[in-house]
């Protein structure tokens, strides 16, 4: 055996799991004898040491973390000369053994917990474990087990008190204060490495210890006592290894090393589900992003790192929005969600795709750690998610097309588990014996893979350095280790991508592709471009020696056989004809790209498909309602909703020359000279020729409950009790359209009156429709119901689609009018126009502007100056009662702790990482981009990029003070995309509408909750919005000179800052009300500070991709180096 003391730097460690991998005794459950058996092919296969997963007496609750005896082998799994026998063999093939030490908890069926539950309180027995007569303490340490579990401590009616457990309630945690228990463990130890086992796995080593006031993870108790051990260790056991099994964010793990002193190992936790979102969203960022935000570690350690698992790909260290994500593109089937992770192996997750699954092993064999591989993921064996827990993924290991896949001679029946039937993964065809003949088989990929990097010590020992090319869908780094120094090039696309590599500092050498041994040439000062196929990867030695443009064109056509109206066409299934959808879907992407709702304007659209139509008839005519799934190059798919009219003859020719931007498509009949179109009927509604007759058939549809037939689903219409009170006897014929630009259209309708019609209800019709309920409904629902704030407008009904198979999709809300209002974004510049001709006229002798220098949050309390209340007027008691009513929406939303979509949650540290993570993701993505951009901004705007780009790390480190204040607040349902226009004013009170959160996100994630200060941010934001852009409208129209800009700027600063604190002071006067806002003034300036700096950076983002025109507010927003936006 090799003597290196770091032999597990350079090691190929597979786990594997005794009962799973081989059984000799035709029990139907593997045992070491069959894994010894085995041992030539793991050989082969290039393993240097296995991960033993649990094989020690136990009731098996848990998969053998429920240990009841530390010291011997289940009897299912052979006896303790088995496993010497095991070890013996082994070692002669040079492959180290690590099994588990389950350091945290016991089995409650272990001899130490049956005589602590019997023992009297106060006794060193009974103080084995944790126990308390109340379940009050700890309460700040999180329910890791939260699908199984609802509380921290279960009660034993034997020892009449609570046991504190960490996971399963049947896993009681030993108590480490107790010196007896570290003697226990010692013992333990030593019994393992004196038979001559390399290496202990310890399980759940960060919750060893609970304190009062934390969170009972990674205590320094927990490093004190893991020093001991490895002091123990070291002095008694040379060449043995430690892993940790820490499950935290880079920073708390790397603390498990220690100065070196502590664990030799412990796993990259929040690589592992970035590998596979970077993958999906094919984009760089979420690696490099944790990588550089993991810390540096002692030379003599090293991160694991892994795929896949014994347990849940586990989505702890992500974000709410990334989690909701990979749910979404991962584990679309709840069966296939467990705890807060995915429970599905790796080939079923990449969609059996080779490309990928050999992409994410070439990554995982050549980043910085030691791969750790698990049992059938080298020949890409399935899973079987609805077996409950996480067995899906522990089914028997594959080895032949035989009888039980010649995993044993059993009853198939016997089987610990049933073998994967499923047809694609069957074991008939996925089976090491097929792979083995196969030289192109994945099992003959992973060895030549494995081979390669045992080859090379730079992958293993190696410094690491990331290279950070534009096109982000390509990651690019070096390892370097003496003189061996590697270039990993990876494209996480599903296309081919182009690249160039800055590779000054290796000039002169040539890049030999390692597996090929193809030379390329050699590396100059300049960029060195590389072209790379879908998903490829290319691992070189180095030897010495747009934004996509849519073009707008003429009108497309379709030739058809001869006109016929378009219920004709839809009766005959013309729309769904073959030869037709094709050439419409072809089309109607370009369509798309004409119309400032479609959300993937800046994305390039790679396919779309119709994939439901709908004949909605009315009068003589009918309209299509079509789904249309547009997939695009790069990130997830959407799905919009066209609604399509049929026009031929005169009112074609009108269309074609009045509203050319409605058309789809025209139509060319070989039998006829006359002129049809396909139209956008909600493109049309405000044009000279609009087919309005089409838009009071959906209200008739909703009033009558009416349900339409598709091919794959049904168009629901659904009223509510308030339609009739609100619709009177009948409606108008001529409905009219929403002025202004909206993601939505919305189409007002009047209630018929003799001499003055008044408006009464607004038809919404979503262009963006995503499975599920939106949230404008859902709130509005939820706040209709219970009516405690009502300045809102009612729901009358709505329009939803039921597939065949999944959740309904909202489609349109039909809801109360509110006649003779103005929407408050006028109403604030009209009032901002009248301030700075007032103080412009008015308060010309005073040349220096009053700005206080505190935040927001430092200002409540302090009088409003009297030059505030006369410059400003009226518009401050109005925006003080926005703010009142703003905070009684929060509150009303934050009411109802019995339903689940409502109730309110506490904050936690493990959420507060998550902010943070969120704020660099964001930091992160709108700063690549604002580079990205920046020698095509104005030259005027370059210096302010460049100094925001400079401010990155100051951003970060803002962001950062979340870690460090510990928030007392809890997470409710909120507005999401609270703003100026986002408000009706009626002269008196206000009313808030559109409850659906920004437009560019997912319906789920704009369901999840957060705090309502985020709502406030986001509103103080708009104020900043509309004072600048105010200004900018009074120079631009000269009324403000460019003399006096600098002056009138500070007053803006001074309407901004009292408008801000007056809205504020209210808000937080009703808010404290409740218990949701943070319990401290510094608390809510952390938390609010974060918020603010996070809207600001959003901002510029969406400024980048949908507004230029606002660029300059955001970046002056940011570049300000005193400004405290809070």
């Amino acid at each position: 055996m090799n003597t290196d003391p770091l032999w597990f730097k350079n090691a190929i460690i597979y786990e594997v799991p005794v009962r799973a991998f081989a059984d000799s005794n035709s029990d139907g459950i593997g045992d070491f004898r069959g894994l010894t058996e085995k041992l030539d092919y793991l050989q082969e296969l290039g393993v240097t040491a296995l991960w033993l997963l649990p094989f020690f007496p136990s009731p098996l609750r848990d998969d053998g973390y429920d240990i009841a005896d530390y010291t011997n082998v289940n009897p299912i799994y052979g006896t303790l000369d088995d496993f010497k026998a095991f070890l013996a063999a082994a070692h002669q093939r040079d492959i180290r053994v690590i099994i588990e030490l389950i350091v945290n908890h016991t089995s409650d069926q272990h001899p130490w917990f049956q005589r602590s539950r019997h023992a009297a309180p106060g006794t060193p027995e009974r103080d084995f474990y944790v126990w308390s007569d109340t379940t009050e303490k700890y309460k700040d340490a999180r329910i890791i087990f939260q699908d199984f579990e609802t509380s921290n401590w279960t009660w034993d009616s034997v020892a009449g008190a609570y046991f504190w457990h960490r996971f399963y309630s049947h896993q009681p945690d030993l108590n480490y204060d107790n010196p007896a228990v570290q003697q226990a463990v010692f013992e333990v130890l030593d019994f393992w490495l004196q038979m001559g086992v390399d290496g202990l796995r310890m399980d759940a080593v960060p919750y060893l210890y609970e304190r009062e006031g934390t969170n009972c993870e990674n205590l320094p108790e927990t490093h004190e006592f893991l020093k001991k051990l490895r002091h123990h260790v070291d002095a008694h056991f040379p060449n043995r290894m430690l892993l940790a099994e820490a499950n935290q964010w880079p920073e708390d793990a790397a603390a498990y090393y220690g100065e070196g002193d502590e664990c030799h190992m412990n796993f990259h936790f929040p690589l592992m589900p970035r590998l596979f979102m970077a993958l999906r969203m094919e984009d760089t960022f979420p690696i490099t992003d944790i990588l550089q935000q993991t810390p540096t570690i002692p030379d003599n350690c090293q991160w694991g790192l892994f795929l896949r698992n014994h347990d849940e790909l586990t989505l702890e260290m992500v974000t709410d929005e990334d989690r909701d994500y990979m749910y979404r593109v991962y584990a679309q089937d709840p069966e296939m969600r467990v705890n807060l992770g995915i429970r599905r192996r790796l080939a079923p997750l990449l969609g059996n795709d080779r490309r990928q699954i050999e992409l994410l092993n070439s990554l995982l064999l050549s980043l910085p750690g030691t791969p750790v591989l698990y049992y059938g993921d080298e020949i890409g064996m399935g899973d079987n998610v609805y077996v409950g827990d996480r067995n899906g993924v522990r089914t028997p290991m594959q080895w032949s097309g035989d009888r039980n896949a010649g995993f044993s001679r059993a009853n198939p029946h016997r089987l610990y588990l049933p073998l994967i039937a499923d047809s694609e993964y069957h074991y008939a065809t996925v089976n090491v014996e097929t792979q083995r003949a196969n030289p192109n088989s994945l099992l003959n990929s992973m060895k030549r893979l494995i081979a390669t990097r045992k080859r090379l010590e730079a992958l293993g020992k190696g410094d690491f350095q990331l290279l950070h090319p534009e096109n982000r869908k390509v990651i690019a780094y070096t390892r370097t280790y003496g003189d061996e120094q590697i270039l990993v090039v990876a494209n996480l696309s599903r296309f081919v991508q182009s690249v160039e590599l800055d590779l000054a500092s290796f000039e002169g050498r040539v890049p030999i592709e390692i597996f090929g041994r193809s030379q390329f040439p050699p590396i100059t000062p300049s960029p060195y471009f590389l072209s790379l196929g879908a998903y490829a990867f290319y691992w070189f030695t180095l030897k010495p020696n747009a934004v996509p443009f849519h073009p707008v064109g003429e009108v497309p056509i379709i030739t058809v056989n001869q006109f016929e109206p378009l219920h004709l066409l839809q009766a005959t299934g013309v729309l769904m004809r073959p030869e037709f959808k094709t050439q419409l879907e072809s089309l109607l992407p370009d369509y798309l790209t004409r119309h400032h709702w479609f959300e993937g304007r800046n994305r390039t659209v790679q396919a779309a498909q119709i994939t439901d139509a709908i004949v909605l008839p009315y009068h003589d005519r009918v309209a299509s309602l079509l789904w249309l799934r547009v997939d695009f190059t790069q990130g997830t798919p959407q799905t919009y909703l066209l609604y399509l009219g049929y026009a031929a003859g005169e009112l074609a020719r009108q269309l074609l020359s009045e509203n050319p931007q409605a058309i789809v498509v025209r139509l060319h009949a070989t039998q006829a000279d006359d002129t049809a179109v396909v139209f956008d009927q909600l493109a049309t509604i405000d044009s000279t020729y609009a087919d309005k007759a089409f838009f009071p058939t959906l209200i008739d549809a909703i009033a009558r409950n009416q349900r339409y037939q598709g091919q794959q689903g049904q168009l629901v219409s659904l009223s509510t009790e308030l339609f009739s009170t609100l619709a009177g006897d009948d409606l108008a014929v001529e409905p009219t359209p929403l002025k202004g630009r909206h993601h939505n259209t919305s189409v007002i309708f009047y209630a018929s009156a003799k001499s003055n019609p008044s408006p009464h209800l607004i038809l919404k019709l979503f262009r963006n429709a995503e499975e599920g309920i939106n949230p404008d409904l859902e709130i509005r629902h939820f706040l209709d119901k219970q009516q405690q704030f009502t300045n809102i407008t009612s729901i009358a009904g709505w329009l939803e689609y039921r597939p065949i198979s999944g959740s309904a999709t909202t489609i349109g809300i039909l809801q109360e009018y509110v006649p003779d209002v103005r929407n408050t974004w006028d109403y604030t510049l009209d009032s901002l126009r009248d301030y700075l001709e007032y103080v412009a006229v008015q308060q010309t002798q005073l040349t220096e502007v009053p700005i206080s220098t505190q935040s927001f949050i430092e200002l409540q309390g302090v009088e409003m100056p009297a030059l505030a209340r006369e410059t400003i007027g009226s518009y401050l008691a109005n925006v003080h009662l926005l703010g009142q009513r703003t905070a009684e929406l929060h509150t009303a939303l934050a009411t109802a702790p019995s339903q689940s979509d409502f109730a309110p949650e506490p904050f936690t540290s493990f959420y507060q990482r998550s902010l943070y993570q969120y704020a660099r993701n964001l930091v992160g993505h709108v700063c690549l981009q604002l580079k990205s951009q920046l020698k095509s901004l104005p030259a005027e705007l370059q210096p302010l990029a460049q100094t925001v780009l400079m401010r990155q790390d100051h951003y970060l480190e803002r962001f950062k003070r979340i870690l460090d204040q510990k928030i007392t607040a809890k997470r409710t349902r909120y507005h999401g995309d609270f703003h100026l226009g986002q408000v009706l004013y009626t002269g008196k009170d206000f009313y808030l509408i559109d409850f659906e959160g920004e437009s560019s996100r997912t319906i789920s994630e704009r369901r999840i909750k957060r705090s309502p200060l985020r709502d406030v941010a986001s509103m103080l934001q708009s104020f900043h919005y509309a004072a600048q852009s105010a200004l900018r409208s009074e120079v631009d129209s000269g009324i403000i000179h460019t003399e006096q800009v600098p002056h009138m700027r500070r007053w803006v600063q001074f309407w901004e800052q009292w408008v801000s604190v007056a809205f504020l002071s209210a808000y937080l006067e009703v808010a404290y009300q409740d218990s949701f806002l943070p319990a401290s003034m510094q608390e809510l300036h952390v938390l609010f500070d974060n918020y603010m700096l996070e809207k600001a950076i959003a901002d510029l983002g969406y400024a980048l991709n949908h507004d230029p025109t606002s660029i300059e507010i955001s970046l002056i927003r940011l570049a300000q180096p005193e400004y405290d936006l809070s």
